[in-house]
């Protein structure tokens, strides 16, 4: 780089497939639009525990599963957002550890909160409290809305 040039800024979101991640995905696209960042969406996968037994899921692609459901997420998210620059990423680990490590050089983590109804709901979920505690740039966690008290 150029002495002077400035650096596009990165800002790094977890997708999952879930209401959350993609709301935070559409905040981020749009985030990315008006600042001219570099939008880098990573969706994480691995294989489920076997709980108790051994699972074979040797004819299963979980990674390819994991990178069309981001391709998905990410074409309806960029609708009428043609000129964000995007470079999707599908990892392999733990959700909260990829995603820290994904936010090294950025300039912002995006993430999405999973609501539990009733108290459990004001609270954050492991991914997204890890990533506050431990990301190494500033983090966005988009809680799911919720309407006003019922009566």
């Amino acid at each position: 780089m150029e002495s002077g040039q400035a650096s596009r800024q990165l800002i790094v979101v977890g997708v999952d497939g879930s209401g959350p991640s993609k709301a935070a995905l559409r905040w981020a696209v749009r985030q990315a639009e008006s600042t001219g960042a570099e939008l880098r969406p990573v969706q994480v996968w691995r294989p489920p525990p076997p709980y108790g037994m051994p699972v074979d899921y040797s004819d299963v692609d979980l990674e390819g599963q994991a990178r069309e459901s981001l391709r998905h997420a990410v074409e309806e998210a960029l609708e009428g957002h043609p000129d964000v620059s995007v470079v999707p990423q599908v990892m392999r680990g733990h959700p909260a550890e990829v995603l820290t490590g994904a936010a090294e050089h950025a300039d912002l983590l995006v993430v999405g909160s999973h609501g539990h109804g009733g108290f459990a709901g004001t609270l954050l979920g492991s991914v997204s409290h890890h990533c506050v505690q431990h990301a190494p740039c500033p983090v966005l966690v988009m809680r799911p809305r919720t309407g006003p008290p019922s009566k």
